[in-house]
């Protein structure tokens, strides 16, 4: 029977978690197992490996076959190099404890790069958020002082308002002190022209009458005159022919 080890997909939609296991190789992904050796979360920074080493180490000795995810995981925690130092041992390459002062040096160094990387992820987090502290307190601050900006302005409005509210019924009764002795004034000097402007109107006619009673006798006149030459011309018409009759006689 061919064993594998492979990981078995666990947790929720978006958040994955994995289970490493040792399975029939014609066992479905997620179905049966023969046993659970180790668990891997990569939702953490740096992603969190918890391997049981000694039954990883069991499992590559009798043939298990990694798949690739698990072989770099278990790459990573040192158990693949380990059962090559043991294959050594094997064949009599090195005794066992040359192998394992070599796992020694070699994990201590690899776990110090793990630590420098997890310090450095997190003094990077730290750092981003003490600047997203300090910005928020920015903001804050700028933000009081909008707010205290804005209440003085508001106050300052207010008391505008308050005074023009005070002032303006003063300066309504005064100009209605003021309109009414106007208003007393305006009648009279209506009156005034009113009074000046009746004698003219009786005079008016009073004048033109007067030149129409004297035109009256000159037009009376007029006719009187011109009949008047005519009075006396007939006579001298009716002498002219009694002068001629007496010269007619003398002859």
């Amino acid at each position: 029977m061919a064993t594998k080890l492979r990981l078995q997909r666990h947790g929720k939609k978006g958040k994955p978690f994995y289970h490493m296991v040792a399975a029939d190789a014609r066992a479905k992904r997620d179905g049966r197992f023969i046993e659970k050796i180790g668990t891997y979360n990569p939702n953490t920074n740096p992603a969190t490996i918890e391997i049981q080493h000694d039954r990883a180490l069991y499992w590559l000795g009798v043939g298990a076959q990694p798949t690739d995810t698990a072989r770099a995981i278990l790459k990573h925690t040192g158990a693949i190099y380990h059962t090559h130092l043991l294959k050594g041992v094997a064949k009599g390459a090195l005794t066992e404890a040359q192998a394992t002062k070599k796992f020694e040096a070699w994990f201590n160094e690899k776990q110090g790069k793990v630590d420098a990387q997890s310090a450095a992820i997190v003094s990077k987090d730290a750092q981003q958020a003490a600047d997203a502290l300090a910005a928020e307190k920015k903001i804050n601050e700028a933000r009081k002082v909008a707010i205290a900006s804005a209440a003085s302005d508001m106050a300052a409005a207010a008391a505008a308002a308050t005074i023009a509210a005070e002032e303006a019924p003063a300066a309504e009764e005064a100009p209605a002190a003021e309109e009414a002795p106007a208003a007393e004034e305006a009648p009279a000097a209506e009156e005034a022209p009113a009074a000046e402007e009746a004698p003219a109107a009786e005079e008016a006619p009073a004048a033109e009458e007067a030149p129409a009673a004297e035109e009256a006798p000159a037009a009376e006149e007029a006719p009187a005159a011109e009949e008047a030459p005519a009075a006396e011309e007939a006579p001298a018409a009716e002498e002219a022919p009694a002068a001629e009759e007496e010269n007619k006689e003398g002859e």
